[in-house]
């Protein structure tokens, strides 16, 4: 079955991390990306700062465009960060690949998933 790892955090707090730390938190990054490619195929998304999102409201009625706004607006200091999304044998195997990266900067999340469609690809 298909899981992801849903990551939160504070925006901006990797930043005010001292070099050794960040080393530390991208250390378990790198291990996770090399121990899930091992097994074959995995997607990994790393969101960009809220600054640069938009939210799409929906239509006050019908027949009205929906409202375009300026970055979201979810009424937490936490957002979502990013996620992997891999193929594990069950839960317990999910979870074991995500302690690579659990932090005390960041809240993880794991929960089965069903592909949806569509395809992305990085190659050119």
């Amino acid at each position: 079955m298909m899981y992801a790892i849903a990551i939160y955090g504070e925006a901006g707090v990797f930043e005010t991390l001292s070099e050794d730390k960040k080393k530390e938190v991208l250390a378990g990054h790198a291990a996770l990306q090399e121990a899930l490619a091992e097994r074959g195929e995995f997607l990994s998304i790393k969101l960009m700062p809220t600054s640069t999102a938009v939210t799409l409201e929906p239509p006050a009625a019908t027949g009205q465009a929906p409202l375009i706004v300026d970055g979201p607006f979810a009424e937490t200091k936490e957002g979502f960060l990013g996620f992997y999304a891999a193929e594990f044998a069950d839960l317990k195997e999910a979870l074991r690949f995500a302690e690579m990266i659990s932090s005390p900067i960041a809240r993880l999340e794991i929960r089965p998933i069903a592909w949806a469609g569509g395809v992305i690809s990085t190659e050119g």
